[in-house]
């Protein structure tokens, strides 16, 4: 069964909305590893737009599972993560303006930034993965940079607006995942999953784990958090 790395964000996301302490962040990740979830993911934003960095703290003490850390390619959360050290620290581009991570690292463009950022993450013994388009370009750099692994950014797909389109982003992600094994990366999935069009990606051999916040979320606020991280569970058989 392919992994499932739930992100709790957008618990964050309500909390911060009255400055309030509730829902707490900690609880839900708490809750996520009860009902299954293999991981929990967390972007510490340069802005702080949600998760904090007390959230991280407590997060590194409780979590039993895997903790991911998404975060920037900047000087200060870089610091922060080789104090805190989470089990893995993926390298997603940031723009304060965006509402969500929109596309993926240019580490073609962006080598001389990305390189050594891996390099000091990597020997704090944080395991280093790049989110990046599905584009041979940005995978093969991705190799040369020492990182262990790459997170496919599926928005493209996700946001498909036809079945041929949808088809077509979908074997884009195909060919990038062998692509990524061929370099000795591990392969990662996600943005924009949910729990219709999740299957088709967990369905490609290469990739070993998808990371999902939004959907899961939305869905706990109907079903409860626990069935709604085994639902989508349940849909990560191969």
């Amino acid at each position: 069964m392919i992994r499932l790395g739930v992100n709790i964000d957008h618990v964050a996301t309500v909390r911060q909305a009255r400055r309030t302490v509730e829902p707490d962040p900690v609880a839900a990740a708490v809750l996520a590893e009860l009902a299954g979830a293999d991981g929990i993911t967390i972007h510490l934003r340069e802005d702080r737009r949600h998760i904090q960095d007390r959230d991280l703290e407590i997060l590194r003490r409780t979590v039993q599972t895997h903790l991911n850390l998404e975060m920037a390619v900047n000087d200060e959360i870089i610091g922060i993560a080789l104090r805190v050290k989470p089990d893995q620290a993926t390298l997603v581009p940031e723009k304060r303006e965006e509402v969500t991570t929109e596309g993926g690292l240019d580490v073609a463009g962006q080598m001389s930034r990305i390189k050594p950022a891996v390099m000091r993450l990597k020997q704090a013994g944080i395991k280093v993965s790049l989110f990046v388009d599905p584009v041979t370009e940005m995978i093969k750099s991705s190799a040369r940079t020492g990182a262990d692994s790459v997170e496919l950014h599926t928005g493209s797909y996700a946001n498909a607006k036809s079945e041929n389109q949808r088809e077509a982003e979908l074997e884009k992600l195909r060919h990038a995942a062998r692509l990524a094994a061929e370099k000795g990366l591990r392969v990662f999935a996600g943005h924009g999953l949910n729990y219709l069009n999740t299957p088709a990606v967990a369905a490609i051999p290469q990739i070993e784990e998808v990371n999902i916040g939004h959907s899961i979320i939305s869905r706990a606020v109907l079903v409860g958090l626990e069935r709604a991280v085994q639902e989508m569970k349940a849909l990560l058989v191969r």
